[in-house]
């Protein structure tokens, strides 16, 4: 059902004592952080054309009306017009919002017409697109709002959107605007309703047949919406909810680790909002669990034999030759072709900088004509079979740039961590520091 709420209808709200500070737990936890790689400034130089081409497609492709962000546009794109497909994900725009507050402190875009598309974004994702207790459809018209024909009601893509909304409340927490419609957005999102009467979340709810069977239940990226229904001032969901879900161990190579047979992204989403660095729960640290998954990720694609070495590697879920794969390893699946996804080592920088920036130089210097344009790098490739994807994805190149500059300064980790919510999450979802 369409629902439009009125900003108006704030007054009076917990928007009016947000402040920016980070809260004790995250300040103390701060205080504990590892030495940074050291980057050199070929390196950074590297990184921040990457992050300036990929913080223009959430600039360009965003409908100027509603500020929803197309999941796709063609990788030729050579003029900045909207792409010709006419669908957004509800996710891309979470990145997005995240990619503008980047774009924002590093100047990439003018600062007024950054704080007017978040304006933008927020005021209509607030007041004017289809909810269902807060949650949104996973793709839209971008114009319209209307969901497209059988997009299910997402869990995990309306988690990915409040991230980047309490991304943007934080980092423009001096702008009552934003900080209004970004609390709105947050605080209805009824988490327990997603519950479904379990303690596990449902992947969402289809438009005809109601609740999926399907549950988040076993570890991948599904920690960002178990954290911020925790942390969640409103509507929150008991602690146990936390333990509820599965963490099979892996083991390859050497390595042991919290997975599955997944693609590598599961091991990134949730640490580009969400700073796992020198804290654990009971089960495991977070973030060296990422490191070894990558480092697995690695090793297995350096077994599989040529085309892939030290300077080509990296695959999760993508477009390939034949269609959108969920593809990746150990073990391996998804019918691996030699092709590489370039965000599979770019969301990984933070865990495995020298090796990962080794292959983007590496892929920008052999194949930049073919496969890095406007947005940066196309969604995958295959040069053994000269094939390039002709399009780029938002959510891939939002993985890309926030993990960038995560690793470069941090800054998504600390701007997120600022809104007190998240410090309540660790604390009730049993973190401690390390």
């Amino acid at each position: 059902m369409k629902r439009r709420l009125a900003l108006k209808l704030l007054a009076g709200s917990t928007a009016a004592s947000f402040t920016s500070p980070l809260p004790p737990f995250a300040a103390a936890l701060s205080r504990h952080r590892p030495r940074s790689f050291v980057l050199s400034s070929q390196d950074h130089a590297l990184l921040d054309d990457m992050q300036r081409r990929g913080c223009l497609y959430f600039a360009e492709q965003a409908s100027p009306t509603t500020g929803q962000v197309l999941d796709r546009a063609a990788a030729a794109n050579t003029d900045g017009k909207p792409d010709a497909h006419r669908f957004s994900s509800i996710a891309a725009t979470g990145f997005g919002l995240t990619a503008l507050c980047i774009a924002d402190h590093r100047g990439y875009q003018p600062h007024q017409q950054v704080l007017s598309q978040v304006r933008r974004t927020l005021n209509y994702h607030a007041t004017t697109l289809p909810h269902q207790h807060g949650f949104f459809s996973h793709f839209n018209d971008p114009d319209t709002g209307e969901p497209l024909p059988d997009s299910e009601i997402s869990s995990i893509d309306t988690a990915l959107l409040m991230c980047g909304v309490l991304t943007a409340r934080a980092h423009f927490h001096r702008d009552s605007e934003i900080v209004s419609a970004a609390t709105l957005l947050y605080e209805r999102v009824d988490w327990p309703w997603m519950l479904n009467g379990g303690q596990t979340f449902s992947m969402g709810r289809a438009p005809k047949s109601g609740f999926l069977k399907a549950r988040w239940d076993r570890y991948c990226e599904l920690m960002m919406i178990y954290l911020l229904a925790l942390g969640s001032p409103t509507h929150p969901i008991p602690s146990e909810c936390w333990d509820a879900w599965s963490r099979p161990p892996m083991h390859y190579a050497g390595f042991d680790y919290i997975s599955f047979t997944d693609p590598l992204f599961v091991h990134q989403y949730s640490h580009a909002w969400f700073d796992f660095r020198n804290k654990r729960d009971r089960f495991a640290d977070y973030f060296q669990n990422s490191t070894l998954a990558t480092q697995a990720h690695q090793a297995f694609c350096l077994s599989l034999g040529a085309p892939y070495d030290s300077d080509y590697w990296g695959i999760s879920a993508s477009d390939s030759q034949h269609g959108y794969t969920a593809w990746g390893g150990p073990p391996g699946f998804g019918g691996i072709d030699g092709s590489v996804v370039p965000s599979a080592t770019a969301g990984s920088l933070p865990f495995l900088p020298a090796a990962c920036l080794r292959v983007q130089r590496s892929l920008r210097q052999r194949f930049g004509k073919q496969a890095y344009r406007r947005y940066g790098f196309c969604d995958a490739l295959c040069p053994a079979s000269s094939w390039f994807n002709p399009d780029v994805l938002g959510i891939d190149l939002g993985i890309s740039v926030l993990m960038a500059e995560n690793l470069r300064t941090g800054f998504v980790w600390d701007t997120f961590s600022r809104n007190p919510e998240v410090a309540v999450a660790f604390r009730r979802a049993g973190f401690r520091p390390n």
